[in-house]
């Protein structure tokens, strides 16, 4: 999965406020907020004509794991993309929109694996998983952030929100010393959940993907799609709304 730090150059302005003005059932379309820095979740709400802005979130990825040390790599990607979407919905940019929080873990004989950050670290992760199957979880997590209101002593109401998973298995193929060395020099792999992305240049060691290969870039459309579905949004309207 790919996890680099700019924002898609087609995501709508973070700033812009103003619902959608296209209609499903004569109800305003509201905007989208992908609460993440990955260029590749980007493309892919882009690719599926979806009007998006970006808003970073603050989490630490890292505190929440240590956090959570029973959970299991599946659990790890639901907490994480669960906390990142709660922590942009409380952002002003984030006012009104449903926002998409998303992240990704890889499980190899049951350890959970994100970004390796270290060119070291990235090696030896190449060394153990070549030539054999790991598991790819995105986790997915919408807050509805429309029509907030407070209670009687002012406090805000919860937002409605919902989330799922979608896993992967990814069969690699065996990998040369070489091969790892050179890849990891391009620095792709070092900001990816698993070292790896299928989007890029280690395509060339992925030999088969069970399950949805978007989830395994970053975002599962097929997934969102779901979960829009549950707050009364359609992809269909989405499409008119961009193209209004």
């Amino acid at each position: 999965m790919s996890g680099q730090t700019d924002a898609g150059a087609n995501a709508l302005p973070a700033t812009e406020q103003t619902e959608q003005q296209a209609h499903d059932g004569g109800t305003p379309v509201p905007r989208l907020v992908l609460a993440s820095a990955s260029p590749a979740r980007a493309r892919i709400l882009e690719a599926a004509g979806l009007p998006f802005a970006v808003v970073v979130s603050d989490v630490d990825e890292d505190a929440i794991a240590a956090a959570h040390p029973l959970a299991s790599p599946a659990e790890t990607a639901q907490l994480l993309a669960r906390a990142k979407s709660e922590d942009v919905a409380g952002h002003p940019k984030a006012s009104g929109a449903l926002v998409i929080g998303c992240d990704s873990v890889f499980e190899l004989d049951g350890v959970a694996y994100g970004k390796p950050w270290e060119p070291e670290v990235a090696i030896e992760r190449w060394r153990a998983q070549s030539g054999r199957t790991g598991e790819l979880h995105t986790g997915h997590w919408v807050v509805d952030n429309r029509d907030i209101t407070s209670r009687d002593d002012g406090a805000p109401l919860a937002r409605p929100a919902t989330g799922a998973l979608s896993s992967a298995m990814v069969r690699f193929a065996d990998v040369d010393e070489e091969e790892i060395a050179a890849y990891v020099a391009t620095g792709e792999p070092l900001q990816c959940a698993g070292a790896f992305t299928i989007d890029g240049r280690g395509a060339a060691f992925v030999t088969a993907v069970e399950g949805d290969p978007n989830a395994v870039i970053g975002l599962s459309v097929s997934t969102l799609r779901s979960l829009l579905t549950e707050f009364g949004v359609s992809l269909a309207s989405l499409w008119e709304a961009r193209n209004a």
